[in-house]
């Protein structure tokens, strides 16, 4: 038997002009939706035009089937976006565009053995190094970075995660979404250089934090409320050492992660959504996360495996689990109710020394502090917050142990700010690094999903 893969070419009416939407259709699971600007025509609206076979497919087995489309489809975008650029023109011109000129900082780590400290930009998908004592001064548009990693040979897109290894220098940096790895680069990296090597981790994942004394890496993954742990030398090859994933574990959309090496436990910052899996069910095939575990063990299951109508929306919590979890094994102790003042925690920090818990609240905007030994329905020891920390959308946060300072990365500013690592109430950072002229609007686009149009408000809505 033998699938016929066939083009469809509609016009479909938006604000005065004609959208020519081609959608390839194979008979699997994938589909690619081409839009462009065409000239209103009589009586074409939303009419089939045209019906082209493109040739026929060999028929295989459904696992094996996945696995060949999605390797030519990318071999084929590869082939398509290499010969574009190559002929230096691009595949549609748009009518306009919205998208931050400006990077917005994901993510942070500080390096204080070389006075470092290294952001993620998830809209223009760099890494960028400063100084540690980079300071933006008034006047000036933007700090001006050490390095910058970007282009397309470092593989980053989306990235949301970053750590850097103290002992070698080595950047990892986490890519939320279509790469579906984790890229590591030399210290001295900079421009469009490859990794050195990847991690391939779940689709979703998020979070990144270390234990170097064991040697290990710990993911959280978003999407299907997981944890996954490498070996810190892991490369693309390698299967995670075990995951934490069930209903018992009370993971719950897993953002942020950080690592208590005295009592060898881990920290899990919790949005509250999720739902059950059950690989016993027919799975669901067109999802993101489908077959990207392939050859690969200890592996979280992925939305193919979601039950339908299990969703659930609990409130945004810290879940504490031993650093040798595996499966549904359930969390020693949470942090969870209206007295925490959680509001979306994201980016989580450990201070071992002070025995504290750091954590960023993306919609604070704030800072809220904990002891290490915090459990239950219980408030901070203390929260930075107010109009003069120059907090906007904290979404990670780094400690600087040597020399005594808490960093974060503002997605909704364009700045990344320092303070002392005791700092609490409305106080002005100790520095900023401004990478957008003062005042600039942040666009707040990181990864975006779909897309709406509201008529009456003429408003565009984006959901990310």
């Amino acid at each position: 038997m033998t699938q016929v893969p066939v083009r469809l070419r509609k016009f479909a009416p938006v604000g005065g002009v004609l959208l020519a939407v081609s959608l390839l259709l194979t008979g699997g699971d994938r589909a690619s939706i081409t839009v462009s600007a065409r000239t209103p025509r009589p009586g074409g609206d939303g009419t089939l035009v045209k019906v082209e076979p493109l040739g026929e497919l060999c028929t295989m087995a459904p696992e094996e089937q996945r696995a060949a489309m999605r390797l030519e489809a990318l071999a084929a975008r590869n082939a398509q976006t290499s010969a574009a650029r190559a002929a230096g023109r691009a595949f549609l011109t748009p009518i306009r565009q919205i998208k931050d000129a400006y990077p917005s900082f994901a993510a942070v780590s500080v390096d204080p053995t070389r006075d470092e400290v290294v952001f993620t930009d998830e809209s223009l998908f760099q890494v960028l190094v400063y100084n540690r004592l980079e300071n933006t001064p008034a006047g000036v548009d933007a700090s001006k970075p050490k390095r910058t990693i970007t282009g397309d040979n470092t593989n980053i897109e989306f990235q949301s995660g970053a750590w850097v290894d103290q002992k070698t220098g080595e950047i990892y940096a986490v890519n939320n979404d279509t790469r579906d790895t984790t890229v590591i680069f030399p210290a001295n990296g900079n421009g469009d250089v490859a990794p050195t090597r990847g991690i391939k981790t779940p689709h979703g994942s998020f979070g990144i934090a270390a234990d170097t004394i064991h040697g290990e890496v710990f993911i959280t993954v978003q999407h299907d409320s997981a944890v996954v742990t490498y070996w810190k030398e892991a490369t693309e090859k390698q299967s995670p050492t075990r995951h934490i994933q069930g209903d018992k574990t009370k993971l719950a959309d897993p953002h942020g992660i950080a690592y208590d090496p005295k009592e060898d436990v881990i920290y899990v910052a919790n949005f509250g959504s999720g739902h059950g899996e059950n690989k016993q069910q027919e799975m669901r095939t067109g999802v993101p996360s489908e077959g990207n575990d392939v050859g690969k063990e200890n592996w979280p299951l992925g939305r193919e495996w979601a039950i339908p109508g299990s969703g659930t929306i609990s409130p945004p919590s810290i879940t504490v689990y031993r650093r040798t979890a595996r499966g549904n094994e359930p969390p020693l102790r949470v942090i969870q109710g209206s007295a925490t003042g959680f509001d979306w925690p994201t980016g989580i920090a450990f201070d071992p020394e002070r025995r504290e818990l750091y954590v960023a609240n993306d919609m604070g905007p704030s800072i809220v502090v904990y002891d290490a030994t915090a459990n239950g329905n219980v408030p901070p020891k203390r929260v930075l917050k107010g109009p003069h920390t120059g907090l906007a959308n904290p979404t990670s946060v780094s400690l600087d142990l040597k020399n005594k300072e808490l960093w974060v990365a503002n997605f909704g500013g364009h700045t990344g700010t320092v303070y002392d690592l005791t700092a609490a109430g409305d106080v002005a950072p100790k520095r900023t690094i401004r990478n957008a002229p003062a005042g600039t609007p942040s666009l707040m686009i990181g990864n975006p999903g779909a897309i709406a149009y509201d008529t009456k408000r003429e408003q565009i809505l984006v959901p990310n």
